[in-house]
């Protein structure tokens, strides 16, 4: 398959570093050199579904196709307000598609998960045009009082349209299987029955942990993507690695041994966005004209699960 159309879509609220210290024991001086983090989108006023269907609407004209057209939909997404419906039928209401609608759960590497599923659909001749959207919001997981967490994530959506082509040259999906590296819990209705103990606990996180996860694997499977492919990392043109600490990212950079300007980054302005992070920065990269024809893209993710992805395509 190949990619035809992205969009993207972000909550108006710009938070700096310097906004939280207002409240939270933390500076600028703090946040920014231990995430790359600068400033991060959050939603106030907002709905994800609405930041959902903007992302999707930019990638459908982008695509040149109209919305009749896409005979496929795939919403990645952590948590909303909805238990039910999934997000992709809200969305699909909203912007008027008529298709097979899907959500997955799969953190962080949701882009590269959903592009599986696209790819498998398009290449067993069941599918033609899918759109995948992913819309998160992390700020609504955390607690606003853990200095760790809440200043890491910021709020958007992502979307992309794919079509039939032989751009994607690779796919490889990961598990390692562990709760409690990155997890939330949150207790469910009250019934008569139920005995056991349930409470609300926020966004948790083993930063050490997750951080050797992140770069571990995703050096080791850019390497065995590109190597099937009979490439190395000085091949590529761009790696698209899931924004979620500027660390990470130098680090996966480091053992790769590619220069800087191959790796695209906007941690900066918006944080680590979920599975939203990856199309968000393919539709800036993409508005600027970062690409051109033939160019050789790697996407990397990573996330709770624990989960990774990566992803070889010709642009």
């Amino acid at each position: 398959m190949k990619i035809i159309g992205t969009g993207s879509a972000l909550p108006r609220k710009v938070v700096t570093n310097d906004d939280l210290s207002q409240f939270l024991d933390t500076s600028d001086e703090w946040i920014f050199p231990r995430t790359g983090i600068r400033t991060r989108h959050v939603i106030t006023d907002e709905k994800l579904e609405d930041l959902g269907m903007a992302a999707a609407c930019a990638a459908i004209a982008q695509s040149g196709l109209q919305v009749g057209d896409i005979d496929m939909f795939i919403c990645s997404n952590v948590v909303n307000e909805y238990l039910t419906p999934g997000l992709s039928c809200i969305i699909a209401a909203g912007i008027g598609l008529r298709c097979p609608c899907i959500d997955i759960n799969c953190a962080c590497p949701g882009f590269i998960y959903a592009m599986d599923i696209a790819d498998t659909y398009i290449a067993a001749g069941r599918a033609r045009n899918v759109l995948v959207v992913c819309a998160e919001e992390p700020t609504r997981m955390t607690s606003w009082e853990d200095r760790s967490t809440c200043v890491l994530f910021g709020d958007g959506a992502g979307a992309a349209v794919f079509t039939a082509g032989d751009n994607v040259k690779g796919i490889k999906l990961n598990a390692e299987p562990s709760v409690d590296k990155i997890w939330q819990y949150r207790p469910l209705e009250p019934t008569p029955y139920v005995r056991k103990t349930e409470t609300n606990v926020p966004l948790q996180m083993n930063g050490r942990e997750v951080f050797r996860f992140a770069v571990t694997t995703s050096v080791r499977d850019i390497n065995e993507i590109l190597a099937k492919e009979g490439m190395t990392a000085s091949d590529v043109d761009y790696f698209m690695i899931h924004q979620a600490n500027m660390r990470i990212i130098e680090g996966i950079r480091g053992r790769l041994g590619v220069p800087e300007e191959k790796f695209p980054t906007n941690i900066q302005d918006h944080g680590n966005s979920s599975s939203a992070s990856c199309p968000i920065l393919l539709d800036e990269c993409n508005r600027k004209g970062l690409f051109k024809k033939g160019d050789k893209i790697v996407f990397s993710a990573f996330g709770a699960g624990l989960l990774s992805a990566v992803a070889l395509m010709e642009w």
